[in-house]
Parts: C-alpha cells; sequence; structure tokens
C-alpha cells in the first residue's frame, strides 16, 4: 500500500477520486476548502474530473445531483452552515434517490473559528433519513468516503460524510489504494416517476426511503467503524474525532468500557449492549448533544447515568480537546510545563494596501452627516470592517442578508438604508434580493466590492466581478445612472465620498461598485 501525508480534507478528495468520481461540487468555505481544491489539482493534471466551484451550494447540490441521475459518481462539498442554502435540494434528493453514487462531504466548525454558529450536520443527516459517516483519522476520512460512494449506489440513497475542523485541517500518513476505481460509464436513468417529485411520485418514493431504514440500520450496527470493548462498569461513547482523545487519555490497564461511533443511524444494539453493562455512560461528541438527547430520551435513560454536554461534565459549547475528555472521564490532570502570562491578543485585522479598507473610509465619511448611520454587511474578509479602527459594518447574518436587512429597514422608513456585499457574495445570495428592491422601488443603498475573486477563503474564482457584474446590476432592474462604479485609492477618496453622498440622496435603490483586485490575488497570481 501506498502512503501519503494528508489533511483531513485531502484523504477526502483523494478517496473521492479513487473512488471513481467523475465531478466535484461546491462553494469555498472554511474548513472543507480544501477539498474540492485538491481534486481540482487533479482534475486539472488529468482531464478526467469536471470541477469547476459552483454560483453557491444550492447550485453546486444540483449539478452533482444532475450527475448522480447520469449514472456517474459525484462528490459535494462545503461547510455547515452552507447545507442550510442547499437544504432543498439535499432534503428532496433523499426522496428521489441516487443512480451514481452521491456523497455529500460537510465540514462542520466546532467552536466557530470562521463561522457564524456551530450547528451540527448529524441532524441534517438523521433529518433526510440518509446514512452518514464521521471520521476520527485521516485514514478514516480516506477510507470512509470510499465506502460512502459504494454504499449510496447500493442502497440508492445520498451519503453524507460529516467532518470538523481538527480533522479537516490536521495531517497524517494514510495508507492508498493501489488500484483506483474506474469512473462509471454513461448511463442515465429513465424512471420518471423517480425523479419527478409530483405528490403522487413524491409518496412512493418516500415510502420506499423508510422501508430502507431497517437497512441502514443494520449496516450502522455492522460497521467496521462502530466498535464496543466491554471492560468495566464506567461507559464511554466517543463520536468521530473523540476517539482520538479518548485514546489520548486512556491508562493501558483502563476499566473503561467504550463504544466508537463512526457511522450513522445510530447504532442502537450496540448502545443498549453498552448500557446494560455499565453504571454510567460519558457521551463524547464533537458539536451538539446528538447522541447524549437520544441516549437521554424525552424522559430520561433509567439504565445508566448519562454524562456529557447536557450534565456539565462537558462544556455545552465549543470543541472538545484531550483535557477536557481527560476532566471528564475522572482521571487526574496530566502536569505540564508552567506557561507564561500570554500576550493581550490582537484582532484580525484586513490585509495591508486591501481595497476594502479605502471603500470603508470614503464610505464612513459619507455617512457621518447622517444621525446614528448603521450599515448592513455581508459575509466576507470586508466583515473585519467591523473591528476597529474602521468600525464601518453593523450586521453579518448569513450570506445575502445584507441587501435584504437593508430594504427591510427602508420598509420601516429608516434611511439611510446601506447595505455592503461583496462579488461573489452577490452572487451566491444577493441577487434576489437586489430584484425584490428594484422591483418595489425601495429606497435602499447597495454597495458592492468587486475584488475580483473569493478572497475570504483563498481567491477562488468570482462569479460576478468586472463588465459581467455590471451587466448583472442592470439587468436585476437598477436604473444604469445609479449604478456607479468606483476604484477605491487614497488619491481618490473625495470623489468617493461625493458619489456615496449623491447616491445616499437618491431616493430609490442605487448600486455603487467599488472596483479594485483584492492585494492578496494579485500577488498569488503573479
Amino acid at each position: 500500500m501506498k502512503r501519503e501525508i494528508l489533511l483531513g480534507d485531502e484523504a477526502v478528495g483523494l478517496g473521492a477520486v479513487h473512488a471513481g468520481i467523475s465531478g466535484v461540487y461546491g462553494y469555498p468555505g472554511t474548513p472543507s476548502t480544501e477539498i474540492f481544491e485538491f481534486v481540482e489539482g487533479i482534475a486539472k493534471k488529468t482531464g478526467t474530473i469536471h470541477a469547476f466551484w459552483s454560483t453557491n451550494e444550492k447550485v453546486a447540490y444540483e449539478e452533482a445531483l444532475g450527475m448522480s441521475w447520469a449514472g456517474k459518481r459525484a462528490l459535494i462539498t462545503m461547510k455547515h452552515v452552507g447545507l442550510n442554502v442547499a437544504a432543498d435540494a439535499f432534503m428532496n434528493s433523499a426522496i428521489t434517490g441516487t443512480n451514481g453514487g452521491l456523497v455529500l462531504s460537510i465540514a462542520d466548525d466546532p467552536g466557530m473559528h470562521s463561522s457564524q454558529n456551530e450547528q451540527d450536520s448529524r441532524y441534517f443527516a438523521k433529518f433526510a433519513q440518509i446514512p452518514c459517516f464521521e471520521p476520527g483519522t485521516q485514514q478514516e476520512c480516506y477510507d470512509m468516503t470510499a465506502e460512502a460512494f459504494d454504499l449510496s449506489e447500493e442502497l440508492g440513497v445520498p451519503v453524507m460524510l460529516r467532518m470538523v475542523t481538527r480533522i479537516a485541517h490536521s495531517r497524517s500518513a494514510i495508507e492508498v489504494t493501489p488500484a483506483p476505481r474506474e469512473q462509471n460509464p454513461l448511463r442515465p436513468s429513465r424512471e420518471i416517476h423517480k425523479w419527478t417529485l409530483l405528490p403522487s411520485n413524491a409518496r412512493v418514493q418516500y415510502k420506499l426511503l423508510t422501508e430502507k431504514q431497517p437497512e441502514l440500520l443494520r449496516r450502522a450496527e455492522a460497521s467496521r467503524f462502530n466498535r464496543i470493548e466491554l471492560r468495566g462498569k464506567r461507559g464511554i461513547i466517543a463520536c468521530g474525532i473523540a476517539w482520538n482523545y479518548v485514546l489520548e487519555n486512556l491508562p493501558g490497564d483502563h476499566d473503561f468500557s467504550i463504544l466508537r461511533i463512526g457511522q450513522y443511524p445510530i447504532p442502537a444494539g450496540k448502545i443498549r449492549e453498552l448500557v446494560e453493562c455499565v453504571d454510567d455512560v460519558l457521551v463524547l461528541e464533537d458539536g451538539y448533544p446528538f447522541v447524549e438527547e437520544m441516549l437521554r430520551g424525552p424522559f430520561g435513560l433509567k439504565q445508566a447515568v448519562v454524562k456529557g454536554r447536557l450534565s456539565g461534565e462537558l462544556p455545552r459549547t465549543g470543541e472538545l480537546n484531550p483535557d477536557i475528555v481527560r476532566r471528564a472521564m475522572g482521571l487526574e490532570p496530566r502536569g505540564g510545563l508552567e506557561l507564561p502570562e500570554a500576550p493581550v491578543g490582537r484582532p484580525p485585522t484586513l490585509c495591508p494596501g486591501c481595497p476594502h479598507h479605502d471603500t470603508f473610509l470614503a464610505l464612513n465619511e459619507a455617512i457621518s452627516i447622517y444621525d446614528t448611520p448603521q450599515v448592513f454587511s455581508d459575509i466576507g474578509c470586508y466583515t473585519l470592517g467591523a473591528l476597529p479602527p474602521l468600525e464601518a459594518i453593523h450586521s453579518c447574518v448569513d450570506m445575502g442578508a445584507s441587501i435584504g436587512m437593508a430594504s427591510g429597514a427602508a420598509h420601516a422608513g429608516y434611511r439611510p438604508a446601506v447595505a455592503v456585499i461583496g462579488d461573489s457574495t452577490f452572487a451566491h445570495g444577493g441577487m434576489t434580493s437586489l430584484l425584490s428592491a428594484t422591483e418595489q422601488h425601495v429606497d435602499v443603498n447597495v454597495v458592492i466590492l468587486d475584488n475580483d475573486t473569493v478572497a475570504m477563503t483563498g481567491t477562488q474564482r468570482s462569479m460576478a466581478t468586472g463588465e459581467t457584474l455590471d451587466r448583472i446590476v442592470v439587468g436585476l432592474g437598477v436604473e444604469p445612472d445609479h449604478v456607479r462604479v468606483i476604484t477605491p485609492v487614497p488619491k481618490n477618496h473625495d470623489a468617493n465620498v461625493g458619489v456615496f453622498r449623491e447616491e445616499l440622496a437618491w431616493e430609490g435603490p442605487s448600486v455603487i461598485i467599488a472596483r479594485r483586485p483584492c492585494i492578496e490575488k494579485v500577488k498569488r497570481h503573479k
């Protein structure tokens, strides 16, 4: 077997390539981005895999579903909040089922290193009634990906592979197959009733999905990724990466009875086997108390005392780590070096030379003539404009929310209602909000920061930049005279302030496009 040192993300990507995928689809978002980029690098060399960033996660899922319909295998990558965007296609794909293998590799972010929330994607898998794998090592990232594709094709359902940040962004040596699988031939599905979810068809398809549930549970019970070892009266259930933290703390002569879970639905039989022989069970899972809640049930579990995030043995929020797990296991803390007092943390800032800095300086001056002005912003590196010294924006909720929230504030009579959004985020989730604003002639001022890339996640391609962006804005109904393009550089500061103030005085929807390439993209692509 060949060995490679890979990130968890890269191991998933390589596992998918070796499983015979014909396409990878996704939208960049930490900590999932490297999955797509790894496959994209292979695709550029071989020319045999479709790899092109999608406009947003919903589009990515639908494109992958189309490839599955055609009989070929497809991988979808996104971060946890991206599944909120793709949920419509995701939920209904469980009803249509699959033709070629379809695997959703999703990266959750416990601790919110670069996210708005900690949501746990295992709930989505249960909601859709599909299988879910949760790797605890980089080797399992690779192995589970291949098994997920096989399971998807065998049972005709999409399969989720759920990772967390520490697995996605850490490296390990893994063994890879010497004989990758060939890609599927083109074999489009001709089952019109399966793919056309009229109520009469959907009822049949949903019944078929429910009838698959006992087999999915049987597969989980028999899975090599769900292992149990019975020793003593203290029980542990370790999900995914939590198994590593248990291993780091287990003494050689321990008396813990341990169930490790890496494949869902939850293996109820193995849990019963564990619970029946222990006095208490500690549930370790990075994310929400998914397994713990089910163990407790609505009225609590009678057979054993359940410990975890809900009982206080573990923090209710944030990531697990070996020290947290050690305390919860009731073991003495390890000794260590006394660390010096850490220096005061410095908040992140925009890169030196970033065009957003000059845009925000001009915007701040332009709106300073208004009482308590507020600026609705969006998700991107420009969100750092909320921090000192700029303090230029005052909201960041979800992709595309800036324009919708500014419009809602305008409906309420607030003025000026200013929205700031990046070019890629505008393509992802802002276009429909601007269309709604123009149709209602809402008094809203939209600032699109066109830096020619998806900067926050590594300078990936933007879908709406330059002249394409200009045409989209006019096509959505903004009057051409109120589509203004500025160049955010210091020498243009006074002129840019003037443009902002002119459009702030206009009663109706207007768009100011602040156009200058991202400094990091310029350096990387030089």
